[in-house]
Protein backbone atom coordinates (compact mmCIF):
# COMPACT_ATOMS: atom_id res chain seq x y z
CA UNK A 1 0.00 0.00 0.00
CA UNK A 2 2.78 2.44 1.12
CA UNK A 3 4.86 1.63 -2.10
CA UNK A 4 1.75 2.67 -4.65
CA UNK A 5 0.89 5.79 -2.62
CA UNK A 6 4.47 6.96 -2.60
CA UNK A 7 4.05 6.52 -6.54
CA UNK A 8 0.71 7.92 -6.59
CA UNK A 9 1.31 10.97 -4.89
CA UNK A 10 4.86 11.85 -6.95
CA UNK A 11 3.62 11.52 -10.05
CA UNK A 12 -0.05 12.97 -9.47
CA UNK A 13 1.55 15.94 -8.01
CA UNK A 14 4.01 16.38 -10.56
CA UNK A 15 1.07 16.22 -13.34
CA UNK A 16 -0.98 18.24 -10.47
CA UNK A 17 1.30 21.09 -10.83
CA UNK A 18 2.04 21.37 -14.62
CA UNK A 19 -1.58 21.48 -15.20
CA UNK A 20 -1.89 23.65 -12.69
CA UNK A 21 1.08 26.13 -14.27
CA UNK A 22 -0.73 26.20 -17.53
CA UNK A 23 -3.93 26.87 -16.15
CA UNK A 24 -2.23 29.95 -13.76
CA UNK A 25 -0.95 31.54 -16.71
CA UNK A 26 -3.82 31.14 -19.03
CA UNK A 27 -5.50 33.30 -16.02
CA UNK A 28 -3.04 35.72 -15.73
CA UNK A 29 -3.05 36.50 -18.93
CA UNK A 30 -6.56 36.69 -19.83
CA UNK A 31 -6.55 33.70 -22.39
CA UNK A 32 -9.74 31.88 -20.94
CA UNK A 33 -10.56 30.25 -24.57
CA UNK A 34 -7.30 28.16 -24.12
CA UNK A 35 -8.78 26.32 -21.26
CA UNK A 36 -10.65 23.90 -23.56
CA UNK A 37 -8.09 22.17 -25.74
CA UNK A 38 -5.71 22.57 -22.89
CA UNK A 39 -8.28 20.46 -20.67
CA UNK A 40 -8.91 18.56 -23.68
CA UNK A 41 -5.21 17.62 -23.95
CA UNK A 42 -5.24 16.97 -20.14
CA UNK A 43 -8.57 14.69 -20.65
CA UNK A 44 -6.65 12.77 -23.70
CA UNK A 45 -3.71 11.74 -21.77
CA UNK A 46 -5.72 10.60 -18.86
CA UNK A 47 -8.03 8.33 -20.77
CA UNK A 48 -4.21 7.31 -23.03
CA UNK A 49 -2.94 6.12 -19.30
CA UNK A 50 -5.54 4.18 -18.15
CA UNK A 51 -5.67 2.62 -21.30
CA UNK A 52 -2.08 1.35 -20.93
CA UNK A 53 -2.86 0.19 -17.35
CA UNK A 54 -5.88 -2.04 -19.00
CA UNK A 55 -3.50 -3.43 -21.66
CA UNK A 56 -0.94 -4.18 -19.66
CA UNK A 57 -3.05 -5.95 -17.05
CA UNK A 58 -4.61 -7.82 -20.15
CA UNK A 59 -1.93 -9.12 -21.94
CA UNK A 60 -0.27 -10.46 -18.79
CA UNK A 61 -3.26 -12.17 -17.99
CA UNK A 62 -3.67 -13.84 -21.67
CA UNK A 63 -0.28 -15.14 -21.54
CA UNK A 64 1.25 -18.96 -20.75
CA UNK A 65 3.37 -18.88 -17.65
CA UNK A 66 6.89 -18.45 -19.49
CA UNK A 67 5.50 -16.01 -21.79
CA UNK A 68 4.06 -13.87 -18.95
CA UNK A 69 7.32 -13.98 -16.58
CA UNK A 70 9.27 -13.12 -19.94
CA UNK A 71 6.77 -9.74 -19.86
CA UNK A 72 6.37 -9.29 -16.76
CA UNK A 73 10.43 -9.03 -16.59
CA UNK A 74 10.50 -7.19 -19.41
CA UNK A 75 8.50 -4.42 -18.40
CA UNK A 76 10.22 -4.34 -14.56
CA UNK A 77 13.14 -3.58 -16.53
CA UNK A 78 11.51 -0.77 -18.61
CA UNK A 79 9.89 0.89 -15.67
CA UNK A 80 12.93 0.79 -13.71
CA UNK A 81 14.90 2.81 -16.71
CA UNK A 82 11.69 4.95 -17.03
CA UNK A 83 11.40 5.87 -13.63
CA UNK A 84 15.61 6.28 -13.13
CA UNK A 85 15.64 8.70 -15.95
CA UNK A 86 12.22 11.05 -14.43
CA UNK A 87 13.92 11.41 -11.36
CA UNK A 88 16.83 12.72 -12.58
CA UNK A 89 15.10 14.63 -15.53
CA UNK A 90 12.80 16.30 -12.82
CA UNK A 91 15.94 17.26 -11.19
CA UNK A 92 17.57 19.16 -13.51
CA UNK A 93 14.62 20.86 -15.27
CA UNK A 94 12.66 21.62 -11.94
CA UNK A 95 13.87 25.46 -12.16
CA UNK A 96 12.95 25.89 -15.29
CA UNK A 97 9.77 23.86 -15.43
CA UNK A 98 7.67 27.15 -15.15
CA UNK A 99 9.11 29.66 -17.87
CA UNK A 100 9.40 26.54 -20.23
CA UNK A 101 5.40 25.85 -19.79
CA UNK A 102 5.11 29.29 -19.94
CA UNK A 103 6.52 29.79 -23.09
CA UNK A 104 4.18 26.87 -24.85
CA UNK A 105 1.52 28.88 -23.59
CA UNK A 106 2.66 31.88 -25.52
CA UNK A 107 3.83 29.83 -28.77
CA UNK A 108 0.05 28.60 -28.77
CA UNK A 109 -0.87 32.17 -29.86
CA UNK A 110 1.09 31.85 -32.35
CA UNK A 111 0.47 28.17 -33.65
CA UNK A 112 -3.12 27.55 -32.60
CA UNK A 113 -5.02 26.27 -29.67
CA UNK A 114 -3.94 22.75 -31.33
CA UNK A 115 -0.29 23.24 -29.98
CA UNK A 116 -0.89 23.88 -26.60
CA UNK A 117 -3.58 20.74 -26.19
CA UNK A 118 -0.70 19.06 -27.56
CA UNK A 119 1.76 20.56 -24.48
CA UNK A 120 -0.66 19.62 -22.02
CA UNK A 121 -1.00 16.60 -23.27
CA UNK A 122 2.49 15.31 -23.32
CA UNK A 123 3.32 16.97 -19.87
CA UNK A 124 0.73 14.66 -18.40
CA UNK A 125 0.57 11.59 -20.77
CA UNK A 126 4.13 11.30 -19.40
CA UNK A 127 3.71 10.81 -16.23
CA UNK A 128 0.59 9.12 -17.25
CA UNK A 129 2.80 6.14 -18.84
CA UNK A 130 5.30 5.97 -16.02
CA UNK A 131 2.97 5.93 -13.52
CA UNK A 132 0.64 2.62 -15.44
CA UNK A 133 4.37 1.32 -15.85
CA UNK A 134 5.39 1.36 -12.94
CA UNK A 135 2.27 0.43 -10.61
CA UNK A 136 1.87 -2.29 -13.31
CA UNK A 137 5.05 -3.76 -12.29
CA UNK A 138 4.88 -2.69 -8.76
CA UNK A 139 1.81 -4.74 -8.38
CA UNK A 140 3.36 -8.06 -9.20
CA UNK A 141 5.81 -7.54 -6.34
CA UNK A 142 2.91 -7.24 -3.84
CA UNK A 143 0.64 -10.22 -2.71
CA UNK A 144 -2.01 -8.02 -0.93
CA UNK A 145 -3.23 -6.03 -4.41
CA UNK A 146 -6.63 -4.55 -2.33
CA UNK A 147 -4.48 -2.82 -0.26
CA UNK A 148 -2.00 -2.10 -3.17
CA UNK A 149 -4.84 -0.22 -5.03
CA UNK A 150 -6.30 1.60 -2.09
CA UNK A 151 -2.60 3.05 -1.60
CA UNK A 152 -3.08 4.20 -5.40
CA UNK A 153 -6.12 5.90 -5.06
CA UNK A 154 -5.17 7.56 -1.63
CA UNK A 155 -2.12 8.61 -3.45
CA UNK A 156 -3.81 10.44 -6.15
CA UNK A 157 -6.32 12.14 -4.05
CA UNK A 158 -3.75 14.05 -1.76
CA UNK A 159 -2.03 14.37 -4.89
CA UNK A 160 -4.82 16.50 -6.60
CA UNK A 161 -5.55 17.92 -3.08
CA UNK A 162 -2.58 19.41 -2.90
CA UNK A 163 -1.73 20.35 -6.16
CA UNK A 164 -5.46 22.30 -5.92
CA UNK A 165 -4.40 24.32 -3.14
CA UNK A 166 -1.08 25.11 -3.92
CA UNK A 167 -3.00 26.26 -6.89
CA UNK A 168 -5.25 28.25 -4.80
CA UNK A 169 -1.97 29.74 -2.88
CA UNK A 170 -4.03 27.87 0.30
CA UNK A 171 -1.15 26.30 1.52
CA UNK A 172 2.99 26.60 0.68
CA UNK A 173 4.94 23.11 0.47
CA UNK A 174 8.41 23.52 0.21
CA UNK A 175 8.44 21.62 -3.91
CA UNK A 176 12.23 20.80 -3.49
CA UNK A 177 12.52 19.01 -0.55
CA UNK A 178 8.89 17.56 -1.26
CA UNK A 179 10.31 15.96 -4.85
CA UNK A 180 14.06 14.95 -3.27
CA UNK A 181 12.47 12.88 -0.82
CA UNK A 182 9.73 11.46 -2.81
CA UNK A 183 12.47 10.95 -5.22
CA UNK A 184 14.76 8.53 -3.11
CA UNK A 185 11.51 6.62 -1.98
CA UNK A 186 10.55 6.23 -5.66
CA UNK A 187 14.47 4.51 -6.26
CA UNK A 188 14.19 2.61 -3.50
CA UNK A 189 10.94 1.11 -5.06
CA UNK A 190 12.17 0.86 -8.32
CA UNK A 191 15.13 -0.90 -6.86
CA UNK A 192 12.66 -3.53 -5.78
CA UNK A 193 11.07 -3.78 -9.12
CA UNK A 194 14.64 -4.32 -10.34
CA UNK A 195 15.21 -7.02 -8.49
CA UNK A 196 12.14 -8.81 -9.70
CA UNK A 197 12.27 -8.45 -12.80
CA UNK A 198 15.79 -10.82 -11.81
CA UNK A 199 13.59 -12.85 -10.41
CA UNK A 200 11.81 -13.81 -13.56
CA UNK A 201 14.36 -13.76 -15.78
CA UNK A 202 16.15 -16.68 -13.64
CA UNK A 203 13.04 -18.53 -13.65
CA UNK A 204 12.92 -18.28 -17.09
CA UNK A 205 16.65 -19.30 -17.12
CA UNK A 206 18.27 -17.19 -18.89
CA UNK A 207 20.18 -15.13 -15.60
CA UNK A 208 22.46 -17.75 -13.46
CA UNK A 209 21.99 -17.80 -10.03
CA UNK A 210 18.40 -19.15 -9.29
CA UNK A 211 19.21 -21.84 -6.83
CA UNK A 212 22.01 -20.02 -5.12
CA UNK A 213 19.85 -17.95 -1.96
CA UNK A 214 21.45 -14.82 -0.04
CA UNK A 215 18.44 -16.08 2.32
CA UNK A 216 15.76 -18.13 2.45
CA UNK A 217 12.58 -17.40 4.86
CA UNK A 218 9.20 -18.47 3.54
CA UNK A 219 8.34 -20.34 6.25
CA UNK A 220 9.13 -17.23 8.63
CA UNK A 221 7.67 -14.51 6.78
CA UNK A 222 4.86 -15.68 3.79
CA UNK A 223 5.08 -13.36 0.99
CA UNK A 224 0.76 -13.21 1.44
CA UNK A 225 2.10 -12.03 5.76
CA UNK A 226 1.46 -8.37 6.05
CA UNK A 227 4.93 -7.98 6.85
CA UNK A 228 6.06 -10.05 3.58
CA UNK A 229 3.26 -7.57 1.72
CA UNK A 230 4.52 -4.65 2.74
CA UNK A 231 8.27 -5.24 2.99
CA UNK A 232 7.90 -6.58 -1.15
CA UNK A 233 6.11 -3.74 -1.93
CA UNK A 234 8.25 -1.34 -0.74
CA UNK A 235 11.72 -2.85 -1.34
CA UNK A 236 11.26 -5.43 -3.31
CA UNK A 237 11.80 -8.14 -0.74
CA UNK A 238 11.44 -11.58 -1.39
CA UNK A 239 11.53 -14.38 1.30
CA UNK A 240 14.11 -16.60 -1.44
CA UNK A 241 16.19 -13.95 -2.60
CA UNK A 242 19.13 -15.16 -4.70
CA UNK A 243 22.56 -13.76 -4.49
CA UNK A 244 22.12 -12.21 -8.00
CA UNK A 245 19.15 -10.33 -6.86
CA UNK A 246 20.69 -8.62 -3.64
CA UNK A 247 23.54 -8.22 -5.28
CA UNK A 248 21.98 -6.22 -8.52
CA UNK A 249 19.37 -4.39 -6.35
CA UNK A 250 22.31 -3.14 -4.03
CA UNK A 251 24.34 -1.77 -6.58
CA UNK A 252 21.61 0.12 -8.14
CA UNK A 253 19.87 1.76 -5.07
CA UNK A 254 23.85 3.07 -3.88
CA UNK A 255 24.35 4.00 -7.23
CA UNK A 256 21.38 5.85 -8.67
CA UNK A 257 21.00 7.08 -4.81
CA UNK A 258 24.76 9.12 -4.96
CA UNK A 259 24.20 10.12 -8.04
CA UNK A 260 20.57 11.61 -7.10
CA UNK A 261 21.62 13.58 -3.87
CA UNK A 262 25.12 14.44 -5.22
CA UNK A 263 25.24 18.30 -5.68
CA UNK A 264 25.78 19.44 -8.99
CA UNK A 265 29.41 20.66 -9.99
CA UNK A 266 30.22 23.99 -10.40
CA UNK A 267 33.31 24.99 -12.16
CA UNK A 268 35.88 26.94 -10.54
CA UNK A 269 37.03 30.13 -12.06
CA UNK A 270 40.08 30.77 -13.40
CA UNK A 271 41.80 33.86 -12.92
CA UNK A 272 42.53 35.98 -16.10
Amino acid sequence: MLSTFIIALREGLEAALIIGILVAYILKTDRRHLLAPLWSGVVAAIVGSIGLGLILSKTSEELTERAEKLFVGTTSFLAVALVTWMVFWMKRTARTLKADLHGKVDLALRTGPLALAGAAFFAVIREGLETALFVYTNFKTIADTRSAALGLILGFTVAISLGYLIFKSAIKLDLSKFFRYTGVALVVVAAGVLSYGVHEFQELGWLPGGESYAWDVSSLIPKDSLLGATLGGLVGFDNTTSWLQLGIWTIYLTTVLGAYLSKPRTRALTPA
